[in-house]
């Protein structure tokens, strides 16, 4: 004869049990589907800039106007930084607007242009869309950051660094955290997120002028 009380806690236990797989199942797929979207963040995204990075640098290879006449969207220069490799290479767009900045490092429109006498103001991802600023922390004093443009090779060298918060505009003026001083020399400063996956703060990086190598025509 069967047990009453038996039978019920058999029915709990098989429905617990169903619940428990019910659930185990709809976190795997939510794991799954969180891999998969943070692999196209990290991947995917990248992708979609490289694209564009291939574009931009035709751009630059068949360019006849002067530099400063660049439009929002379209190639300002090739920027090189050495410490980070012999093949970091970034073409940078015109303007940081979301779309801007998912080609590549983007120039503030309103600052200097690459080896004009003030601040030329680049910003760039640290963690998607090739995250072509996720190593600038490692800069040093001295380093080279190379920028090269239609009409000469500028060279500049890594003064600083500093972490700021988002709305601390004075690194952007001509003379870095001076904004109420006129610029006498060629300064160039990096902006990115800080830290990594958080917009918390930024990350600048500072550099002055140090050679600059004119283009044969």
């Amino acid at each position: 004869m069967a047990i009453p009380g038996a039978r019920i806690v058999s029915e709990y236990a098989d429905r617990m049990r169903a619940t428990l797989r019910a659930v185990g199942e709809i976190s795997i797929t939510a794991g799954l589907i969180l891999m998969l979207f943070c692999a196209y963040l990290l991947w995917g995204t990248g992708a979609y800039t490289q694209s564009q990075q291939a574009l931009l640098r035709r751009e630059l290879d068949t360019r006849k106007e002067p530099t400063r006449q660049v439009k929002p969207g379209q190639a300002v220069a090739m920027l090189r930084i050495p410490k980070l490799g012999d093949d970091y290479r970034y073409a940078v767009v015109e303007g940081v607007g979301a779309e801007q900045l998912k080609k590549g490092p983007g120039h503030y429109p309103k600052s200097a242009m690459p080896g004009q006498i003030g601040n030329f103001v680049l910003s760039g991802h640290r963690t998607t869309y090739a995250a072509p600023f996720n190593e600038i922390d490692e800069l040093e004093r001295d380093d080279e950051i190379i920028v090269e443009a239609r009409e000469a090779r500028y060279v500049y060298r890594v003064t600083s660094q500093d972490i700021v918060e988002p709305d601390e505009i004075e690194v952007l003026a001509p003379v870095p955290g001076k904004p109420d001083i006129s610029p006498i020399r060629a300064f160039i400063t990096l902006s990115t997120c800080h830290p990594e996956y958080s917009a918390a703060e930024r990350l600048i990086v500072y550099g002055v002028l140090k050679t600059t190598e004119p283009r044969e025509e």
